[in-house]
């Protein structure tokens, strides 16, 4: 059963890297779309200041330092209490900052510009996927399986850990748009990228598990 469950997870890592691939391949042929104007458009269509607040909050944690920063805290936490496993796998989610970077520089995608979008923030590197999501994604998606999966700690706080992972991974694609940083396919991308890193840094994680546990 557990064979089952580790082959479908396969298939679906296959999928999702088809998709981020046949993607890659369309902004490379097609740069600008349709789509991602009239998306930008829609998000931004509503704007003041407390949600430009919001929304530059809900980025912060992705900005170069306060990420590295978060990821080695977090790590050297978890090595202090005697999750040394853990800790590794946490450290090791900073890989997807140099992949998404690699990438970028690849498929070199320019950002939305002033004349385009509303543009509230001053982004470096290029546009395609986006490394704020795809982070978010292996980070905190990292983060809140741990402690679903270990439960370290009573119910609430575990519940408050997950809950604010999972809210930051679902409102982050939303926050790079507003700000005027990303597309709506850079923030797919990022998803994308991001969900078959973290896939693959949990089926190690899991499968080195097994082996420990058989």
């Amino acid at each position: 059963m557990k064979d089952f469950g580790r082959k479908h997870a396969v298939q679906i890592l296959a999928l999702i890297s088809l998709g981020f691939i046949i993607l890659t391949i369309l902004i490379i042929v097609f740069p600008n779309s349709w789509l991602d104007s009239e998306f930008s458009e829609e998000v931004q269509e509503h704007h003041n200041s407390a949600i430009d607040f919001l929304m530059e909050g809900i980025s912060w944690f992705g900005h170069f330092w306060i990420s590295t920063s978060m990821v080695l805290a977090s790590a050297t936490l978890l090595f202090i209490f005697k999750k040394k496993r853990e800790a590794i796998y946490c450290a090791a989610t900073l890989l997807i900052g140099l992949i998404t970077y690699l990438i970028k520089n690849l498929i070199n995608r320019p950002r939305p510009n002033s004349d385009l979008v509303r543009v509230i923030v001053d982004t470096q590197h290029q546009s395609f996927p986006s490394g704020h999501v795809s982070f978010y994604i292996v980070f905190f998606g990292f983060i809140a399986f741990i402690f679903h999966h270990r439960k370290w700690l009573s119910k609430l706080p575990r519940r408050v850990i997950i809950f604010f992972c999972l809210f930051l991974i679902l409102t982050v694609p939303i926050s790079r748009i507003y700000l005027g940083a990303h597309w709506f396919t850079d923030v797919l991308g990022g998803f994308l990228l991001g969900s078959i890193f973290l896939g693959f840094l949990l089926f190690l994680y899991l499968k080195k598990e097994h082996h420990q546990t058989s």
